[in-house]
């Protein structure tokens, strides 16, 4: 979070870039993060009197955007700091209006394409190939992103990453726009929901040509969560205009969704071939390994030490996505910084890590869990029936089920229930059995990434429906 000026001075006695310093900090506490990472972040106080402040901008598209969503906010605040009615206005960088510098020499269809820059518009400045952390898991996307920002329009295009919640596609796809905006290209990178809304928007106004002429003018066209196109059949039609004149002028193209494009039911079959036109990668859930690494990346980053140990003690027990293992290392940094406030570089021991993990399990749901519906849904999901789940068949498909059962019922969804207790559920195996069973998908969960998808892919199905217990 961006500080905001401590002085005894009065903010009106200040020069103008301390001024809008602490308006920035003040507007952080207001408005979601990408909004102010994106369009204010970038901003400077230029000059300011008894009526007017003047705020810089780095283009045009800037004055526009912020006039447009957010003129009121800003304003409010600004007098409400500086304690008088001001009026508010923007001024572009004077370098903005130059053109915008072209990619590599060979590429011979950006020449003569002189534009302002548009905002890539990412969630974080943090968000860029250097922050990602590479691994089995989703190596392929990372190389594949790379590519395109090497040889745009030409290596893979368009790119198609899909990914559950949580595993890194918007972290790449930021990166992509990030890489591309510092070479100098014009990118456009927005929401699905963004590029719905802009449409509607366009559509009500009668501006739809201005809409599509914004877009044919980027080198890059990046879209998060292209799986929420479905549906929304003018939307489609726009969109697939869109993406046939970038195509075929050999722009960008790269798209992020939650599944595959031939998974997309609800959209139309003439968009669904074209995104599978192009290179499709998936991201799968890291591997031990790959948590710890981030892990450690990101505690190092927020200047916390963790020894190798705690490190895995936490990615064992953290195992869902690269998001839940962000939020388990805030809890521990905050938690580190309360008991040494002011002291940087604090150490987490185990004790802390396993107090905090503690609470985190008290306060999930899953110890409310019936024991019964996990049985349910683990025989759902493998396909077999309730009575070969409890019997004694030792089919490879029935055995695995019955381990990954036990593995849930007495390691992974800590419901505190022994060995025996799970073995009297199971068709009375012995303790030493469910040990055995539920050793085993806990050692083999973290190097076969199929069976770590189907071990969520069960527990997303346990939480996502009433729970008969509670």
């Amino acid at each position: 979070m961006m500080e905001t000026t401590e002085s005894a001075v009065p903010i009106k006695e200040l020069p103008p870039k301390e001024q809008w310093r602490a308006i920035l900090g003040e507007l952080e506490l207001q408005l979601p993060r990408p909004t102010f990472e994106t369009w204010l972040k970038p901003t400077e106080g230029l000059r300011s009197d008894d009526r007017n402040f003047v705020v810089e901008v780095p283009t045009p598209f800037y004055v526009e955007w912020l006039e447009r969503r957010i003129y009121q906010t800003i304003q409010r605040t600004v007098e409400r700091l500086m304690g008088a009615p001001l009026e508010v206005s923007f001024q572009v960088r004077p370098d903005a209006l130059a053109p915008a510098p072209t990619g590599p020499e060979d590429d011979a269809w950006l020449q003569g394409l002189q534009v302002a820059p548009i905002p890539h518009a990412p969630q974080s400045t943090r968000y860029n190939f250097k922050t990602f952390v590479v691994g089995p898991s989703n190596s392929l996307a990372y190389n594949a992103s790379r590519a395109v920002v090497d040889s745009m329009g030409m290596a893979y295009n368009p790119l198609f990453i899909y990914s559950g919640v949580g595993l890194g596609k918007t972290h790449l796809l930021n990166a992509i726009a990030d890489a591309c905006f510092w070479k100098g290209y014009t990118v456009i990178y927005l929401t699905c929901e963004q590029f719905t809304n802009e449409f509607i928007g366009a559509i009500r106004n009668g501006t739809t040509e201005d809409f599509r002429d914004r877009y044919r003018q980027a080198h890059a066209l990046l879209i998060d969560d292209v799986q929420f196109l479905g549906g929304k059949d003018q939307t489609q039609e726009a969109f697939f205009h869109i993406f046939n004149e970038l195509h075929g002028s050999r722009r960008q193209i790269v798209l992020t969704s939650d599944r595959p494009p031939k998974s997309l039911g609800l959209l139309e079959d003439r968009l669904r071939s074209r995104f599978e036109g192009g290179l499709t990668v998936d991201i799968q859930i890291p591997d031990l390994e790959t948590r710890m690494a981030i892990l450690d990346f990101k505690a190092r980053d927020l200047e916390i030490f963790m020894d190798d140990r705690l490190l895995e003690m936490i990615a064992k027990r953290v195992q869902h996505n690269v998001r839940e293992l962000e939020g388990v290392l805030t809890r521990l940094v905050a938690y580190v910084k309360w008991q040494n406030p002011g002291v940087l570089g604090a150490g987490v021991t185990r004790e802390v890590a396993a107090r905090v993990l503690d609470d985190l399990a008290a306060t999930s749901p899953r110890d409310q869990v019936d024991p019964q519906r996990i049985i349910q849904e683990v025989a759902r999901h493998f396909r077999v029936t309730l009575p070969e789940l409890l019997g004694k068949g030792r089919t490879k498909k029935v055995a695995l089920a019955r381990q990954v059962a036990m593995y849930l019922l007495h390691t992974d969804l800590e419901m505190a229930m022994s060995a025996t207790d799970v073995g009297r559920l199971l068709g009375g195996r012995d303790h030493s059995t469910v040990i055995h069973g539920a050793g085993k998908i806990s050692a083999e969960i973290n190097e076969d990434s199929r069976l770590r998808q189907d071990v969520l892919t069960i527990k997303e199905a346990i939480f996502s429906v009433p729970n008969p217990a509670t």
